[in-house]
């Protein structure tokens, strides 16, 4: 009975309701939409991050993440491939040896990293190849050709085809020192990086550095990125206690740090503006609901008591919440579906971008069905929160002071 009467009513005080609606249903799908873009933004700005160079898995010596020496390194990498090889999981794994050394040119002499890679493989877990500038990337055949960041080159003044020297030590302590032609530029956007780092083919690295069979490090790339902990974990226990595998939400621990606080800044925003919202809409019901006073005064009258008054008004607010909240999931889930599908572009805005490592300016939402559904049951309860007060406040009248309210 309680529910045709609520039914009744709501069509009976239908522009009131479709005012109500459309309020709940934008709110609805301003919070789906906010969520799923904040969310596949800090999924772009973490995938950018992680596949220009780190890596999803990295495997060290043990110790050697703690103290990078040429006493912590993984000293037979042979061995940890023969393990890594047909290991569940895993897309592609290469070794890599970082070393520092001294760049020298006709004009500059400048301090960077030399990193020998192997390139046919690097191409599948970073970007390394993709963020080609000038020149040509390495193979694994080249021999005293170096790939460098732009902002390297820029500071030794070299371009593609120009010869520079380097000064360094060898794996084994011994002095190390060759001249090299720049193959290639390439540029990430990321400042840093770029102003350090070259590369070359591991081949020549090992004669050169004295590395034969040696490296800093193995990056592994999972056939499903989002299991790179668990792999990570897996990879640990297969090789054991002398080698530590860790996935990029340790080794970029600062960066996940950086997401969670950016998250918590983000729903705290939102959270604002819902109390804001949530206030509206309880003075929009109050001044509703005050419009019904006498309405609700004869229902009293005629022996309709307090809690089936109170249960009709509050089963028209769980009514109209639903229908909000469905409308407004719908609406928010669809431009999550696709603005994931199809990127937000911002375009004009890629210097900006670079300063904070994005190669990309297109920036996808994250289409989650559970997170959207967690929206919607949380606009429904605010909704229905909201309706309380108003619907508690009025059923206090008296019923003659309630016939008689103006």
């Amino acid at each position: 009975m309680f529910f045709k009467i609520a039914v009744r009513n709501i069509f009976a005080y239908a522009k009131r309701s479709i005012i109500t609606v459309v309020l709940l249903a934008c709110t609805t799908a301003l919070l789906v939409f906010a969520s799923a873009y904040m969310d596949g933004s800090h999924a772009r700005l973490i995938q950018s991050s992680v596949e220009i160079y780190p890596g999803y898995v990295q495997i060290t010596h043990q110790g050697f993440r703690d103290n990078p020496s040429l006493e912590n390194l993984i000293f037979d990498a042979g061995q940890v491939s023969a393990s890594l090889r047909d290991f569940p999981g895993i897309a592609v794994f290469a070794a890599r040896f970082e070393s520092f050394v001294l760049f020298s040119s006709a004009d500059k002499a400048v301090g960077g990293m030399f990193t020998a890679i192997e390139p046919e493989k690097e191409m599948s877990i970073s970007r390394l190849a993709a963020s080609l500038k000038q020149g040509s990337y390495l193979t694994s055949a080249d021999d005293a050709l170096v790939y460098m960041g732009s902002e390297l080159a820029r500071r030794l003044k070299v371009g593609v085809g120009d010869q520079l020297a380097f000064v360094g030590t060898g794996a084994d302590y011994s002095f190390a020192a060759d001249n090299l032609t720049v193959k290639g530029i390439f540029q990430t956007g990321l400042f840093d990086f770029d102003s350090r780092a070259s590369f070359v083919a591991k081949p020549y690295f090992d004669r050169v550095m004295a590395a034969e069979n040696y490296a800093t490090h193995f990056i592994v790339q999972p056939l499903r990125p989002e299991e790179a902990a668990t792999l990570a974990a897996a990879i640990g226990r297969r090789l054991g206690p002398a080698f530590d595998a860790a996935s990029w939400q340790q080794t970029m621990a600062g960066l996940v740090q950086a997401m969670r606080v950016d998250s918590i800044f983000g729903y705290i925003t939102l959270a604002i503006i819902f109390i804001v919202i949530f206030f509206v809409v309880m003075i929009y019901t109050l001044l509703v609901i005050y419009a019904r006073v006498r309405e609700i005064g004869i229902l009293r009258a005629v022996g309709t008591t307090p809690g089936q008054v109170l249960s009709m008004l509050l089963l028209e607010s769980v009514l109209l919440g639903l229908a909000s909240v469905l409308l407004g999931g719908l609406i928010g889930g669809a431009l999550a579906w696709y603005f994931h599908i199809h990127p937000i572009v911002f375009s004009g805005f890629e210097e900006q971008f670079k300063q904070y490592g994005l190669a990309l300016t297109a920036m996808p939402t994250d289409f989650a069905p559970l997170i959207i559904m967690r929206d919607m049951a949380i606009m429904f309860v605010l909704s229905v929160s909201a309706t309380l007060y108003p619907i508690f406040k009025v059923n206090r009248f008296r019923p003659i002071e309630a016939i008689h309210h103006v």
